[in-house]
């Protein structure tokens, strides 16, 4: 079981400086490198994730728009990669990371976009959702295995 300020504090939300030293170790799969960009992980930050050939797409950046570390929220903006202006016009994540009823934490991604007119990209969104989906779980699996490491 992984408590949610630990999972949240895990994902690197507002401490940019460790995002090199985290995602990239914690998912490799996916994730080959990951860095900020601008700012020092308030709202406004702007950080780059580099990816391997799981995801539909290299790399992408993102500007921090929302955070609460308290309630483990944030929700940040595409700006550049991820598809954005060939696969999307506009993309937002928003991720909450709740309580569960035995001390666990269930992870919550809200992921909006919208398509350019004339554009399907059913299997790029899939790839996308399902890559997000390996980066939670590979978070998690670390925190089990590694009880102590984010206290």
């Amino acid at each position: 079981m992984v408590f949610p300020y630990v999972c949240f504090g895990s994902l690197q939300i507002t401490a940019p400086s460790r995002y090199s030293r985290a995602l990239d170790r914690l998912v490799p799969d996916i994730i080959t490198s990951a860095h900020p960009v601008e700012g020092e992980g308030n709202i406004g930050s702007v950080r780059q994730f580099n990816f391997t050939s799981v995801p539909p797409f290299s790399f992408m950046k993102e500007k921090l728009d929302f955070v609460d570390a308290e309630k483990c929220e944030c929700k940040s903006t595409l700006i550049e990669g991820g598809g954005i202006g060939t696969s999307t016009e506009t993309t937002t994540l928003h991720i909450k990371v709740k309580p569960t009823a035995i001390c666990g934490s269930v992870v919550k991604v809200e992921l909006n976009y919208k398509l350019p007119l004339g554009v399907e990209v059913k299997e790029e969104i899939s790839k996308a959702k399902n890559s997000v989906t390996i980066i939670f779980k590979g978070v998690e699996a670390y925190l089990v295995a590694n009880q102590d490491a984010y206290n």
